[in-house]
């Protein structure tokens, strides 16, 4: 019986180009159904096309499906084995720019938004409904499928779906595959095979806790190379840590700058030169993309013979994995089950995982550094807030997750924080549920 692969948000056609690429260029992979589903037809169509001249290039044995809309979703899951999940609830315009600009008439700037601060905040609110539907709906249609999500904000969607849903649901970023080798080239290290290493934590705030060639340990050369060289352009704000705290983080400098208090500082201007901080970069990226993609979509969709070269993404490894019972190691995001005894038995946490046919298996990391585990708490407590306020639909939940983010609470009044918040319900009132 032929595989099947659903791809929710498969409108995201150079996503879905890198992860259902890398199924049809596997070579133990054969025999599948890609079943794209989106609620934006031209989008859809767009990657139908691309997809279909990628599958007629490698000559794979490739059945492709498309269904547009929430009524088409059940025939989209219907006997899927896996589900992978990259939606953005409200898109940029407008959501996006609301929670920038909102924000920015009470004088919080952001980088990114889509992990935590006020942007995460209101990004999950808007986005756990729908995460809700489409569970209810594997439940239904594919209750044994395996859920891929690679949406943000990570932490706190993942938490939540495998708290209060019985989906088999895993999420996954690539930062963590990506940190090391971006470390090592930012200071002229050689990055090979060779190289060991072990990541933890939570999802955008995991710690490089060990790193080593042959057994030698290589952080004092990082630290001394950092040092030494200058903290690269890009990534000024991941060494300022490494330094302070004795260790670097995954995610890039640019989100880590808006997870803690330190960098973005109305009383402190010189900071964001000083550290090369990008404000307000995600509506730039936003920005960038869609003009990209204007130049982009008609070599792809065009092109009567679109190869594909293997991205980073870990999904493919993982279905191989379970489809063929070939064990796999990779970052994912879970409930802490025990696995870092030092951080909220309810958080998500990111660890190291194994997938087998047998499913999927966090692995006992042991507890982190105690200020690498305080700095992750901080983070947690704004998603196990929104969680909170998910579930109870209460306005209270969500001003106290806001006023628990270190840089929003850093910044702002209680008071400001709250009339904040009430402007970004009401703009935000189309893509949530009502709250009290």
């Amino acid at each position: 019986m032929a595989l099947k692969i659903t791809f929710l948000g498969a409108g995201s056609s150079v996503f879905a180009r890198n992860v259902l690429g890398d199924c049809m260029i596997h070579p133990e992979l054969e025999d599948m159904v890609f079943s794209l589903y989106d609620i934006d037809e031209q989008r859809l169509e767009d990657s139908y096309l691309m997809l279909n001249s990628m599958k007629h290039h490698f000559g794979k044995n490739v059945i492709l499906e498309k269904y547009v809309g929430e009524a088409m979703l059940p025939n989209a899951l219907t006997g899927s084995d896996f589900v992978i999940c990259a939606v953005q609830v409200g898109g940029y315009d407008p959501c996006t720019i609301s929670d920038f600009e909102i924000p920015k008439k009470y004088g919080l700037r952001q980088t990114i938004a889509d992990t935590l601060g006020v942007g995460g905040v209101f990004r999950a609110l808007r986005t756990i409904p729908v995460l809700e539907m489409f569970g209810e709906h594997v439940e239904k249609y594919c209750p044994n499928a395996v859920f891929l999500n690679y949406t943000n904000p990570m932490g706190m969607l993942s938490g939540y779906m495998q708290r209060y849903s019985n989906v088999n649901f895993i999420g996954l970023c690539h930062s963590v595959q990506v940190a090391v080798p971006k470390l090592f080239d930012g200071i002229g290290m050689e990055y090979d095979d060779k190289v060991q290493w072990k990541i933890a934590g939570i999802n955008h705030m995991a710690w490089l806790l060990e790193v080593s060639r042959d057994g030698v340990d290589l952080y004092p050369e990082i630290k001394r190379r950092s040092k030494e060289l200058g903290y690269p352009d890009g990534d000024k704000v991941r060494h300022e840590i490494m330094h302070r705290f004795g260790y670097y983080v995954t995610e890039s400098s640019e989100h880590n700058a808006e997870y803690m208090p330190y960098f973005i500082k109305d009383k402190y201007p010189e900071l964001i030169q000083r550290y090369n901080i990008p404000l307000d970069e995600y509506p730039r990226r936003c920005i960038r993309h869609i003009e990209e993609w204007q130049k982009m979509r008609e070599e792809l969709i065009n092109s009567p013979d679109l190869g594909h070269e293997a991205s980073k993404e870990y999904a493919v490894q993982i279905i191989h994995s379970i489809v063929n019972n070939k064990p796999f190691k990779f970052g994912g995001n879970v409930i802490n089950h025990g696995m870092i005894p030092n951080l909220p038995a309810k958080a998500c946490v990111e660890v190291p995982c194994i997938s087998d046919a047998s499913g999927i298996a966090p692995v006992y990391v042991g507890e982190l550094p105690e200020q690498l585990a305080a700095l992750n708490r901080t983070n947690i407590n704004v998603q196990l807030m929104t969680i909170e306020a998910a579930r109870t639909k209460k306005k209270e939940a969500v001003y106290q997750a806001v006023m628990l983010d270190p840089h929003v609470a850093a910044e702002l009044s209680m008071d400001d924080i709250t009339a904040m918040c009430d402007d970004l319900f009401e703009a935000h009132k189309d893509w949530m549920p009502q709250y009290r």
